[in-house]
Parts: structure tokens; sequence; C-alpha cells
């Protein structure tokens, strides 16, 4: 499963490595190299994985795993720091929020395998949200504004697959293989019936699945595109020179 990955990294050179590594398995890297910077992309999109280099510079680190916490909409953080060694890092920054610390200098290898072993883990999470909607993927049901919207077993799978690759354009091939059965897998019009069917239901929110001519459908992400949203958190280290609604 391709992922949308945040590597915030001070080392410019180390950052662009651990990027384009990240891109050769078809993964989407976005690289940043500061607190303000890192701060605005979580805010700005919405990302499956986020690498954050404790060490980045201003002393925000655990700033910004705050930030992650609260803005992040459940992606999975992974720490990476030459503190790591340090019981007291390890246990602050899980304390803090962090599904994972590494140490620095570390083996790509390594990463990509503990990269893996957190998005199985978080496997989209049992509650997904999206705009004004909301599927429990446990009680197979999904709200809108608290009112519930009635799906067929089909619908559901449909919504939910598209919902679990959020910003991302699924093919109607591999909707096909992920939600219907073998013995209808020849038949790609009914992708498009049943896309028709949601919209239907989700009604104001039926703008939120995209059709992106010629390859598929997209549940959109209402973040992209406009201006980032911050969330005031009370201050934990000294502000840093840069200044920053969500830092500060």
């Amino acid at each position: 499963m391709a992922l949308r990955i945040l590597i915030a990294e001070h080392e410019t050179a180390l950052g662009m490595f651990v990027a384009r590594s990240l891109e050769k398995e078809d993964h989407t890297a976005t690289l940043v190299g500061d607190g303000a910077a890192a701060a605005n992309a979580i805010a700005s999109a919405d990302y499956d994985l986020f690498l954050l280099d404790l060490d980045i510079p201003g002393d925000v680190g655990m700033r910004i795993l705050e930030v992650a916490r609260t803005l992040g909409n459940g992606m999975r953080v992974l720490v990476l720091s030459a503190k790591a060694e340090d019981l007291e890092t390890r246990i602050a920054c899980l304390d803090s929020g962090a599904d994972d610390c590494m140490m620095k200098p570390f083996a790509m290898r390594e990463l990509k395998a503990r990269c893996r072993a957190l998005v199985r883990r978080q496997d989209g999470g049992a509650v997904l949200r999206c705009g004004g909607l909301e599927l429990n993927r446990l009680q197979q049901s999904l709200e809108c504004g608290q009112e519930p919207i009635a799906l067929s077993r089909r619908e559901f799978g449909l919504l939910e697959y598209l919902m679990l690759n959020r910003g991302r354009c699924v093919s109607r091939a591999t909707l096909l293989e992920r939600v219907w059965s073998s013995s209808e897998a020849g038949n790609t019009n009914v992708v498009d019936v049943y896309i028709n069917y949601l919209r239907r239901k989700l009604g104001p929110n039926a703008s939120l699945i995209e059709t992106v001519r010629g390859q598929g459908y997209r549940i959109a992400s209402p973040e992209t595109g406009k201006p980032a949203q911050f969330v005031p958190l009370p201050p934990l280290l000294p502000v840093p020179a840069f200044q920053h609604a969500a830092l500060q």
C-alpha cells in the first residue's frame, strides 16, 4: 500500500536520502527542515506516517510531537534521534504520543521495516472520519453529524476502502478486486453504479467522492488547498526564535 509520509529532518542530505528511498517503493514523501514547516504540513494535509527528527533546530521536537498528536488525524509517528539510546528520552517520546523511536544512525532497511510495522498496526483505525462523515468499521455504521446513514454491505465496503486511501486515486480495477468478489470482477460498470448510490445517500457530502477521469475515484482531502487551521497548545518548552501559532 502506497503511503503519504511526512519527514521532518534538519540534516538535508539525510532527509533527501530517506525521502528518495521511500519514493522508490511508490510512497509519497514530503520533506521539511524545521518546526514551523512541520506544523504547517501536519495541519494542511493528511499523512499516514510522520518521521520526526527529535533534534530539529529550536529544541521543539517534543512540541512538534504534541502537534502531531493533536492535528495528525491518527497518523503514526516514528521519532528519529541520536538521543534515542537514552531510556528517559524514549520514555518521554512514547508518553508524548510517539508510536516508535529509532536511534541515529540507522539502517534504511530497518527504517522501512519499522514503517511497515507501524502502518500494519494502524490499518486506518476503527473509526474513519472525513468531512462530516464518521464511518465505524467495527459497528459497520456511517453517521453524518450524528445522523445515521444506512448503507448496504457493498456500499459500506466501497466507502471504507476509499476512506482508507483518502486523498489517493483508486482505480476501478482495484476497487473491484478489494470490494467485489472475483465472480463480478469483469463488470467494471458496477463500480460506477455503486459510486452513484453512495453519492445519493451522502447528500451534501457527495462531493467528497471525486471522479478522476480515466483513472478511478478518490475521497477528497478537505484540507487540501485550504489555509491551515492551527490549534493553540499550551507551551511546554520556551518559544523558539520562529513564531508559529501551532507551536505557541
